[in-house]
């Protein structure tokens, strides 16, 4: 069983003392060429702080993210599952996980980057500025990154568990064992309406649970029934998908 992770627009300061980015050190290899033409244009933008700003959505209090970027390649690293911050990744709370739940982590959960492509839980990354919708000059991300993620995601065997966002699933499909995890409530007339607010949190605390069980689910019969036992409500939505039915409270 694979864990399809969004990443986060928020990243934790700092890192290991004197590490820095091993392109070697990233999961799936295959990828490294693209990953690195992708940070060459991040780290060139980053010398103009305005258009950089720009282009990214900053704002003059966010340089320090232009700034990021433009030492992307010297910075200090962490991984993955603790480099992003967030609702999301508050509720799965990487900080508290035991040497048992890390190691599950690192052969089940991938976090998939607008500037590395798909990365594993344990990947050392440096933090960085770069969102799915971002235009880098002379490069775009959906048209760079698709086939190449599509093509990886379909060589990992197994059940794929996606919670990435719409948009980032754009920069490359999971595999045809996927399915796709909506959080819901219960509307009026119990029509099933999607969440926005809880929707992070509801995907953090639910992963965090999975990684704690330690089950590598083969099927979503295993996953629905481990999940329910588990206290949550994990039921079958629209083809190819699974309803998290949370309360919207």
């Amino acid at each position: 069983m694979i864990v399809l992770l969004p990443p986060s627009e928020t990243k934790r300061d700092g890192g290991d003392h004197g590490s820095t980015l091993d392109w070697s050190r990233l999961s799936f290899p295959q990828l490294t060429e693209l990953r690195r033409a992708v940070a060459a244009r991040l780290t060139r933008l980053a010398g103009d702080s305005e258009d950089a700003r720009r282009v990214l959505g900053l704002s003059l209090k966010q340089q320090f993210e232009v700034d990021r970027n433009r030492t992307l390649e010297s910075a200090a690293v962490l991984p993955a599952l603790e480099r992003y911050t967030g609702v999301l990744y508050d509720g799965l709370d990487a900080a508290t996980m035991t040497p048992a739940e890390w190691s599950f982590a690192q052969e089940t959960v991938l976090v998939h980057s607008a500037l590395f492509g798909p990365v594993g839980a344990a990947d050392p990354i440096p933090a960085y500025r770069l969102s799915h919708n971002s235009r880098l000059p002379g490069l775009a991300l959906k048209a760079h990154w698709r086939s190449s993620v599509s093509s990886v995601l379909a060589s990992v065997e197994g059940l794929q568990l996606d919670l990435r966002s719409e948009a980032y699933a754009q920069l490359g499909a999971a595999s045809e064992d996927s399915v796709y995890l909506r959080v819901v409530t219960h509307g009026a007339g119990g029509k099933r309406v999607a969440l926005s607010h809880f929707n992070k949190k509801s995907k953090g605390v639910f992963s965090r649970a999975l990684i704690g069980a330690g089950i590598k689910h083969t099927t979503t019969d295993s996953l629905i029934s481990w999940a329910n036992g588990a206290g949550f409500c994990l039921e079958p939505g629209a083809t190819g998908e699974l309803d998290l039915v949370v309360d919207n409270a």
